[in-house]
């Protein structure tokens, strides 16, 4: 027992080292993950998860599978799917088809699998997910509508696909002791039908306990978490692993209800996935033999080749007759489709039923979908840039700005930037400041920037430096530590915090190095008592005979300089370390206090 408890936390460190190590390449986590169960299980044989778990192996592997699933699936929304254009919509279904189609026929071509089994990786194969796109789009800078494509098709078609691939599993299952069609198809249509019954009856009275708030809100993500694990148990005691396509549909049931709160649970899922994540494909990755890793010879490599280079291409191609891409974007969006978590996990709790089934050809499914993520995901995250790059479809380093906060302060500052051109995000968990900003046209993300639902569906593809303006000290300070890695040091300001305050905060030396923005005495307090008291945050342009010295005496000190835009849309901000100088053609944003002698307002841009 005492060797099984150091096993169990020489995994969780494993996976703390993982993700660490992702963050600092900004790679998908999983690739970490599984390369280091491949090390600690077939290379080494440090870990052996079935000696570790026994028979509890299987169903865990199914519980956590069906958390995955139920999490992908309450990420769908179908007004999303409907509104995001005619290619997104067509990648995630006739594109998803073309994709498992041709894989189908590959696999049973190449790696001579049956139809049911080439039929089972087919489908498996289809999905990318976002997990893995999106930490490769922040990185690429594509064109505006070739990452909205790549971020909606990765978002979307990770339930979609998930419903696929469980059906095609549950008919390939249901068939294999069965040759006659009819009791396949009869056994098929009762799987569909506690599925979806199940699915849909158990989603819509939790949604109605959820929206009615029956239930005390501090338990509305336990309460789900135990729903969904009950339900499906129930489904699979009713019919034998119907429980995975339940909680899909109960997952996209409750998305797509009205009034329903899902956020919640979707943040609450968050903790739970990383450990559970993590210690799953470190698991997975380690069950791995060398006899399965031999199988991985020129037709594991030739599927792959047809997978990415003929698959993709083609799917895309299709897709995109009749858009408005240029064929270097289509090649751009042919290139990238990395497969991720929901692909490895339904692998491998797949392979392991079908294994106590005894169908032939189950033990590849694990290796080539192992196979498939680790390079897809190597090759594009490493290759994607460059093409990107080489095609002509980067756009130049992104000027847009996201503000922690919807504050009044950085609902001025933000109106301003947006007026003289530059894009603007707004990142607030108050839904009143959200609703204002909302109001005066700007751009919001409503929930908590540093959360991975805002990883998902904070759109940062344009966002080149991070302001943060929330009246919570605690929360610029991890906003500027999160978004450093990502934007660059010299993108990323803190703002000034009283002394007397700053020897309490536990984030204060760790943002030494980074601008002190506007100021050594700007503190956010500062800020806002001075815009409550009337100071209003102007612009104006800086002509031939612009000279900043008048302009301060004018105001005789009572006001502050912000920020200057150059003619290029390019930002240079006021810090203590270094000022602000304005040139002949820039936009300063400055705040005129209200007790400035010159009160009138500059005059716009």
């Amino acid at each position: 027992m005492e060797h099984a408890g150091f096993d169990l936390a020489m995994i969780g460190l494993m996976a703390l080292i993982c993700q660490w190590l992702a963050w600092q390449l900004k790679l998908p986590a999983i690739l970490m993950l599984l390369v280091a169960g491949i090390a600690a299980g077939p290379v080494t044989g440090l870990l052996d998860p079935d000696a570790l778990f026994g028979e509890l192996l299987f169903p865990l592997v199914s519980l956590a599978v069906a958390v995955i699933l139920f999490e992908g699936s309450l990420t769908l929304s179908f007004r999303e799917l409907g509104g995001h254009g005619r290619t997104v919509r067509r990648l995630v279904t006739w594109g998803a088809l073309i994709t498992g189609v041709t894989a189908t026929l590959a696999a049973h071509a190449l790696l001579g699998l049956s139809w049911q089994m080439a039929s089972v990786l087919g489908a498996l194969l289809v999905v990318t997910g976002p997990t893995v796109i999106l930490p490769m789009l922040q990185t690429l800078r594509a064109r505006e509508h070739l990452t909205q494509i790549l971020r909606w098709e990765g978002i979307l078609i990770d339930p979609v696909g998930a419903i696929g691939a469980v059906l095609v599993y549950e008919f390939v299952a249901l068939g294999s002791g069965s040759d006659a069609a009819t009791q396949t198809l009869l056994l098929f249509g009762k799987t569909a039908l506690i599925g979806f019954g199940l699915g849909i009856a158990g989603g819509h009275l939790w949604g109605q306990v959820l929206r009615r708030h029956w239930l005390p809100r501090q338990l509305h993500s336990f309460g789900t978490l135990m729903m969904m694990l009950a339900l499906f148990s129930l489904s699979n005691l009713l019919f034998h692993e119907s429980g995975l396509l339940t909680v899909t549909v109960m997952g996209a049931w409750l998305a797509n209800m009205r009034g329903v709160p899902t956020r919640p649970i979707i943040e609450f899922k968050e903790t739970l996935s990383v450990l559970l994540i993590s210690g799953l494909f470190i698991l997975l990755a380690a069950r791995l033999t060398v006899e399965q890793l031999a199988l991985l010879g020129w037709p594991a490599w030739a599927f792959l080749a047809v997978l990415v280079g003929v698959a993709r291409p083609l799917a895309v191609w299709l897709c995109t007759l009749g858009s408005q891409l240029e064929p270097r974007e289509k090649a751009l969006l042919a290139f990238i489709s990395p497969r991720g978590i929901v692909a490895a996990a339904t692998a491998s709790l797949f392979a392991l039923r079908l294994e106590e089934i005894g169908m032939p050809g189950a033990e590849m499914l694990v290796p080539v979908t192992f196979l498939v993520i680790i390079s897809t995901v190597v090759s594009q995250s490493l290759l994607s840039r460059p093409l990107a790059r080489w095609l002509g479809v980067q756009r130049p380093s992104p000027d847009g700005v996201l503000i922690i906060g919807a504050n009044q302060v950085a609902r001025a500052v933000g109106s301003q930037l947006q007026a003289a051109g530059v894009s603007v995000v707004l990142a607030d968990s108050s839904w009143d400041a959200i609703q204002l900003a909302q109001r005066a046209g700007l751009t919001t993300y409503y929930g908590d920037p540093l959360s991975e639902h805002a990883a998902q569906h904070l759109e940062l593809s344009g966002i080149g430096y991070l302001l943060p303006l929330s009246p919570y000290r605690e929360l610029n300070a991890l906003a500027a530590l999160h978004f450093e890695h990502l934007l660059g040091r010299d993108r990323v300001f803190r703002l000034a915090v009283d002394e007397g305050r700053r020897a309490n905060r536990p984030h204060a030396q760790a943002l030494d190095h980074l601008p002190l923005l506007f100021g050594r005495e700007v503190t956010f307090a500062r800020l806002s008592r001075l815009v409550e008291d009337g100071g209003e945050v102007c612009r104006e342009r800086c002509g031939e005979k612009f000279r900043m010295e008048p302009l301060r005496q004018a105001h005789n000190g009572h006001w502050l300089p912000m920020l200057c835009i150059g003619p290029s849309g390019r930002l240079r901000l006021a810090t203590a370390e270094g000022g602000l100088t304005p040139r002949r053609g820039d936009t300063l944003v400055s705040l005129i206090f209200a007790d400035s002698p010159a009160r009138q307002a500059p005059p716009a841009s």
